[in-house]
């Protein structure tokens, strides 16, 4: 059992999401850096989609009431287990009743905390992540909320020692694939959105980041009909400025979306916090990968 000690700004339960919902109008969510997450899991043992802890800007103490191996990675905080300082992207043994605090992240965004046995919270729609836009899932981690650790038998055992850490570009450099509708915008939005810088927002969320910077003149007027959205996409709003939905947005949207994250490219959109600099860069489908 893991107790919540302090949440942090925002902490919750995430796995690898709910996909195959969208007729529904029930979006993935699921780790918004979901790379972070597999490697915390296949350091412990842990089949990848296990359920784990995603922390926002670290902050976070968890007590935890029986003996636990973890492993924390995903944006770089420091932390300590019992007072003793701990590296991440390695296995490390918690002894019982020891409590594990965060500090904040040098850089990035969200860290990821996957325990032996996953947290194994009841499953909604098959998934046990926290989906903040619908309400699905546990609700967001609060003082005193006790996370139950599933078995390891079974389990893979611990082989790796250590994993290489996340790298974080001070000015990420994101890829996009134009379309599906860069033709509501002007001949050189596209080239706007390549040729200058973009600033996040504090009102980013695990729903969509979004920009300052230069807005993207529309070619027609009016508002689409409700489309099918996915993770990555670039929406833009009547302001001109774009939004970059992350795994909990919406399934549909009325918005033209000038283009789309190259897939590789989404957990690093996942990590980039308020006030940091970003570029796009856009690429012609042969050279999506």
């Amino acid at each position: 059992m893991i107790e919540i000690v302090r949440p942090g700004p925002l902490a919750t339960v995430q796995d690898l999401g709910r996909p195959g919902h969208a007729h529904l109008g029930v979006p993935r969510s699921g780790a918004a850096d979901e790379r972070a997450l597999r490697l915390a899991n296949r350091l412990v043992g842990n089949p990848e989609g296990a359920a784990g802890v995603e922390l926002t800007l670290g902050g976070a103490a968890l007590r935890f009431h029986a003996r636990a191996w973890i492993a924390v990675t995903g944006a770089p905080v420091p932390f300590r287990i019992d007072g003793r300082p701990h590296g991440m992207n390695a296995p490390c043994y918690v002894p019982a009743g020891a409590c594990v605090e965060f500090g904040t992240p040098s850089a990035g965004l969200r860290s990821y905390l996957a325990v032996r046995g996953g947290v194994a919270v009841d499953e909604v729609l098959g998934s046990r992540s926290t989906d903040l836009l619908s309400g699905l899932g546990p609700a967001p981690l609060a003082p005193g909320a006790r996370l139950p650790v599933g078995p390891a038998d079974g389990h893979a055992d611990i082989h790796v020692d250590v994993a290489p850490g996340l790298m974080l570009p001070d000015v990420p450099v994101l890829r996009v694939l134009p379309g599906p509708r860069d033709d509501w915008f002007t001949e050189d939005a596209l080239a706007t959105l390549a040729s200058t810088p973009y600033e996040v927002t504090a009102d980013s969320n695990r729903v969509g980041v979004r920009l300052g910077g230069a807005p993207l003149p529309r070619a027609r007027d009016g508002e689409l009909g409700s489309e099918g959205m996915v993770t990555g996409a670039i929406q833009v709003p009547p302001s001109g400025l774009p939004i970059i939905f992350l795994t909990d947005h919406p399934t549909t949207g009325g918005y033209p979306v000038v283009g789309v994250l190259v897939s590789d490219d989404v957990p690093l959109a996942a990590q980039l916090r308020p006030g940091q600099r970003l570029r796009f860069q856009v690429r012609a489908a042969r050279q999506a990968k």
